[in-house]
């Protein structure tokens, strides 16, 4: 998902293509590297080892994901150093509000395994054992669920990229809107990666639930949801939109922010609204709706130390909390690349093969500004 799916989704642009496949390959493989160890420090560092598994390597798919996000607000707009710097402040503020929500604030997200070592996310059922069979100690009980990554992914990853991206406009760029536009061979690309995405999304927010009836659950969920938004978007966009497609100009028009990859109603409004659907959904938790699914879901509830209402108030300061380290963290990052690179488009070049563009054929070495938007 990380690699294909994000790196086709963002090929719509056709003088960038090339350079958001390879963008994207440079950034995920970077995340996931560096989120590893971040996370590994925050949650899992224990006989000074970090303890890594294949719930640590979900978890820094998530991370990265969340950087692919930011990436989608600011695509063409930003050169590779740039956009390491922004992954290299992205990844540690990820690492931080997770760690935040998880232990400071008692929240846990994502749900969890009975067992694993990486990213704290294991079920707090029995301690655990690391190498040598050394007892760890127990991760703490959940109390702000989050299984699709609604806030911590999405809703992050969405308002760091937008915040940036706001810091770093440039009224130049209007002048090169043009080259935003797609053409049939890239939205064709642009198509296979959303159902790519399409298709592996269940498993994604699946991952890392509760294994039983919440992974199920999850799966379904998340599948029928899918098909169901997928018959809702094509008949809304028959009917509202000009020429079939839908379009979100006001970011730019009223905000000055130049959101590419219109990240903001893919993935912003959707975390916001995944997030208060949570903070319903909890409030109404009952042993009636969930039977013994309860104890897994809403434990402090099945347990009867925390109500209904209170959860759901823990589920709403969470969101709180998330766009609070998106919005300061963009900021600052947006301040930080402005003052490391004034000029990113005259300051790098992509190697690209030789290719048609226009009807005239590329030169081999493209510089950075003759791709992208700027």
């Amino acid at each position: 998902m990380v690699f294909v799916g994000f790196g086709f989704l963002m090929v719509f642009l056709q003088r960038y293509g090339f350079s958001s496949v390879g963008f994207t390959f440079l950034l995920a493989a970077f995340a996931l590297q560096w989120s590893t160890l971040v996370q590994g420090f925050l949650h899992s560092f224990h006989g000074g080892h970090i303890h890594v598994g294949v719930e640590s390597m979900i978890n820094a798919d998530f991370c990265a994901g969340a950087v692919l996000i930011s990436f989608g607000a600011v695509l063409g707009k930003t050169g590779p150093a740039q956009l390491l710097l922004m992954a290299l402040l992205e990844v540690v503020l990820f690492g931080i509000n997770e760690f935040v929500l998880l232990h400071l604030l008692g929240v846990r997200v994502w749900g969890g395994m009975e067992s694993g070592l990486g990213g704290g996310q294991g079920q707090p059922l029995s301690q655990e054992r690391g190498g040598g069979g050394r007892v760890l100690p127990l991760t703490p009980p959940p109390q702000v669920r989050d299984a699709g990554g609604s806030m911590t992914i999405h809703t992050f990853g969405a308002y760091f990229g937008l915040v940036l991206s706001r810091v770093l406009y440039r009224p130049q760029l209007e002048k090169s809107k043009h080259r935003q536009g797609s053409v049939y061979h890239s939205d064709l690309f642009a198509m296979i990666g959303t159902i790519f995405l399409w298709i592996f999304w269940p498993s994604f927010n699946a991952a890392l639930t509760a294994l039983g009836a919440g992974q199920h659950r999850t799966a379904l969920n998340t599948y029928y949801s899918l098909a169901a938004s997928t018959l809702g978007t094509f008949a809304l966009s028959a009917l509202v939109g000009e020429d079939g497609r839908l379009d979100m100009p006001i970011l730019e028009s009223k905000f000055k922010v130049q959101d590419t990859c219109g990240v903001h109603n893919l993935h912003g409004m959707p975390g916001v609204l995944g997030a208060l659907l949570g903070v319903l959904v909890a409030g109404l938790a009952t042993h009636e709706a969930y039977g013994d699914g309860l104890e897994s879901v809403f434990p402090l509830i099945a347990e009867g130390q925390r109500s209904a209402t209170s959860q759901a108030m823990h589920q709403l300061f969470g969101l709180f909390v998330t766009l609070m380290f998106a919005s300061v963290g963009g900021g600052l990052g947006g301040i930080i690349l402005v003052l490391c690179l004034l000029d990113p488009c005259a300051l790098w070049h992509w190697v690209a093969p030789s290719s048609m563009v226009g009807g005239r054929e590329a030169s081999q070495i493209l510089p950075y500004h003759h791709q992208g938007s700027c």
